[in-house]
């Protein structure tokens, strides 16, 4: 699974350079409750990036980043901490469960397909990049198309002198140009927006075939619309849309003409390469020596495959050799059942941090429903404030919320934090159903409201385990 996370306006003012390891703590806390010493190994390998980066280059080039496996229990901040990590740092950060290689039968795509994943993902972060850097620019474009569909120029020659017997076509010159800026004005007003014009669309209609080999279907998009570049999305046919429909698209038809994607894959393959996260989830899964027996034959072959690209080798990629020498790798994994000393040897000794994250005590529930930035009080609180419903939440009744939180996960299945958006939506049904019908537009929610929603399914435990 790739995720994309773009960065937001308050992330950017801060640069990775000025943080050092204790404020990239402090700036992982507002996300994640408690686990301070995994926060304290993301924080170093992190900043050993940047001071990786002011060494000589022979020196930077042999400099390799320390992976880390991250030991803990579901639903306790590992994954959430790499991803905010990733977004931190503005680095590609990939996700992917290394289970997924071990799958009986699983046909398709083979270990270097995660490399690849991660560059595609560093292109679309760069390319958003270079979008914002020429929106205005593309937008004038835009308008300027606009303005010539609506009041189409006159193919008339250079204006004349004032005094020449031609003035009158200066005149009209001089009355186009009133014209031209008067609708200018409208269309930035949007009074134009429901008006209709025809402009010309790119069909892009491709033949419906592909190409599967041994090395996978993401080989084979061998950019074929490139060694036939007349025969893919070249035509162009007549279509009627409304203003504000054609400003949109001829938007994104100037944005495409003023973006260097060579450019863009130069600087998104080095990204990749010298700031990528992977984060490989469930690697306990695969830990194990060979059996010899039943469905997990492979899992110390699938060790072996992983092996070289956490070592340090070049993927073939669509843009490209990408070396995976200096990409981070975060592993993490419950580890009940196997350890991390079951791994192969190799694949132990590219791993050289191990830190362990802790199960989540009745105190951190509480902390995760109020302090977070997107904490669960506050999403909910502002969901349905959509509504018009203003939710107020008493300091007993997060107790009370956080109490069957982690009475639920000693009952039943550990699942973590998880574990507080199954009682949170069940606390929340009948307020998030009757909503938009309520006349009283304030609902305060005590510890009482909690019990009466919430204890008959936790007291009975055949209850709970289908419901919470």
């Amino acid at each position: 699974m790739a995720i994309y996370l773009p960065g937001t306006v308050d992330e950017e003012v801060i640069s990775l350079d000025e943080l050092t390891p204790r404020e990239i703590v402090r700036e992982l806390d507002k996300y994640v409750i408690g686990q301070h010493a995994a926060k304290r190994s993301v924080a170093i390998a992190v900043r050993n990036r940047v001071r990786r980066q002011k060494l000589p280059p022979d020196m930077a080039d042999e400099v390799m980043p320390k992976n880390i496996i991250m030991i803990g229990p579901t639903g306790v901040g590992k994954t959430e901490i790499a991803r905010r990590l990733a977004r931190l740092a503005n680095s590609p950060f990939l996700k992917i469960e290394a289970s997924k290689f071990t799958e009986v039968g699983y046909v398709g795509r083979d270990v270097e397909s995660m490399i690849r994943d991660l560059v595609e993902i560093s292109i679309d972060m760069v390319r958003e990049e270079k979008l914002e850097e020429i929106a205005e620019k593309a937008e004038t474009n835009a308008e300027e198309r606009i303005l010539d569909l609506l009041v189409p120029p006159s193919p008339s020659p250079e204006p004349p002198a004032p005094d020449s017997p031609d003035s009158g076509e200066a005149k009209s010159v001089e009355q186009f140009s009133r014209t031209r800026e008067k609708f200018r004005q409208q269309l930035r007003e949007g009074k134009l927006d429901e008006r209709i014009v025809e402009i010309d669309v790119r069909e892009r209609s491709f033949p419906a075939f592909e190409i599967i080999s041994s090395s996978g279907v993401e080989e084979m998009d061998i950019n074929i619309r490139d060694m036939l570049p007349g025969f893919f999305g070249q035509k162009t046919k007549k279509r009627k849309m409304k203003v504000s429909e054609a400003m949109d698209y001829i938007a994104q038809e100037e944005e495409q003409k003023l973006i260097d994607m060579d450019q863009v894959t130069r600087t998104a393959v080095e990204r990749a390469e010298q700031a990528g996260i992977v984060f490989l989830d469930e690697i306990d899964k695969i830990a194990g020596r060979e059996s010899g027996h039943g469905p997990d034959v492979s899992r110390e072959g699938v060790q072996r495959d992983i092996l070289p690209i956490v070592e340090g080798t070049t993927v073939n990629t669509r843009y490209g050799m990408v070396r995976t020498d200096h990409i981070l790798f975060i592993a993490a994994g419950a580890f009940h059942v196997s350890k991390p000393s079951d791994l192969i040897p190799e694949l132990q000794g590219r791993f050289p941090i191990r830190v362990e994250l802790h199960s989540l005590s009745l105190e951190d529930f509480v902390k995760i429903l109020n302090e977070p930035k997107n904490a669960l009080i506050k999403q909910y609180t502002a969901l349905l404030e959509t509504e018009g419903l203003k939710v107020t939440f008493t300091d007993d009744a997060i107790q009370e919320i956080a109490k069957f939180a982690a009475m639920v996960n000693e009952q039943t299945e550990n699942i973590g934090a998880r574990r507080l958006h199954t009682i949170m939506e069940r606390l929340l049904d009948e307020i998030s159903f009757d909503a938009p019908e309520m006349k009283k537009k304030t609902v305060r929610i005590d510890s009482a409201y909690v019990q009466k929603q919430l204890a008959a399914i936790v007291k009975d435990q055949d209850l709970s385990r289908y419901i919470l």
